[in-house]
């Protein structure tokens, strides 16, 4: 199927490269850096951090955009795109594929050093919560919550080499169009609608306790 600006990706049979990582460093100033295919710091990741730490964002902060970073760097290795180059088209599939694909399965590094013939420990069937606290177990496609938090960093990792002069010279990851109050509100006002390609959040219910659970608890306690 083609794509919106004369791209023919398959997206769904896309498969993201284990290329690169996101290493934690001994270096206060350098809390966690991001590594390429060969195991170079990448630049304009270290200097958007740099940006973070003198915000005052903690080092969870950082490990926690890394992460995000790095599904975008694997991505752009996957296609061949040079991260100063993308368009909105590259942003738009990037959105796209991380709702139609499912994620990746990693083998855990604890067991790749084990015999490939053994079969890996099962897994919470997706989509049964957990019996005590309620907890859905992690699902087989990236969540919704997952999607918001990278297009939001992802955007501001752009927005601020957009400011520096550094990176493209539009954002691949815009704004969202504002909303405006229907006519007759009163007054013009606009609010803003996030990024273009955030997607929405459902409301989830409260978790609770099954009420035997709930007696087990207080019987344990001392």
């Amino acid at each position: 199927m083609l794509e919106t600006g004369g791209s023919a990706r398959d997206l769904v049979g896309f498969v993201l490269p284990e290329s690169g990582g996101l290493a934690r460093s001994t270096d206060p100033a350098w809390p966690y850096v991001l590594l390429d295919a060969a195991g170079v710091v990448v630049e304009p990741v270290e200097r958007f951090f740099a940006e973070l730490q003198a915000c005052g964002r903690p080092p969870a902060t950082m490990r926690s955009y890394g992460m995000d970073l790095l599904r975008w760097w694997r991505f752009l290795a996957g296609w061949g795109l040079e991260w100063d180059r993308v368009t909105r088209a590259d942003a738009r599939d990037f959105a796209r594929w991380m709702q139609v694909a499912p994620k990746p399965v990693r083998v855990h590094w604890r067991r790749r050093s084990q015999d490939a013939s053994t079969p890996p420990p099962a897994r919470p069937l997706v989509g049964l919560p957990n019996t005590v606290t309620g907890r859905a177990a992690p699902g087989a496609m990236y969540p919704a919550r997952t999607r918001v938090h990278s297009e939001a960093v992802l955007r501001s990792f752009y927005a601020f080499h957009l400011d520096e002069g550094t990176g493209p010279i539009i954002n691949p990851f815009p704004e969202g169009r504002d909303r405006r109050w229907p006519p007759g509100a009163g007054r013009a006002f606009r609010a803003p609608g996030g990024g273009r390609y955030r997607p929405s959040v459902p409301t989830r219910l409260p978790r609770r306790i099954p009420d035997h659970r709930f007696n087990e608890l207080f019987a344990a306690l001392k």
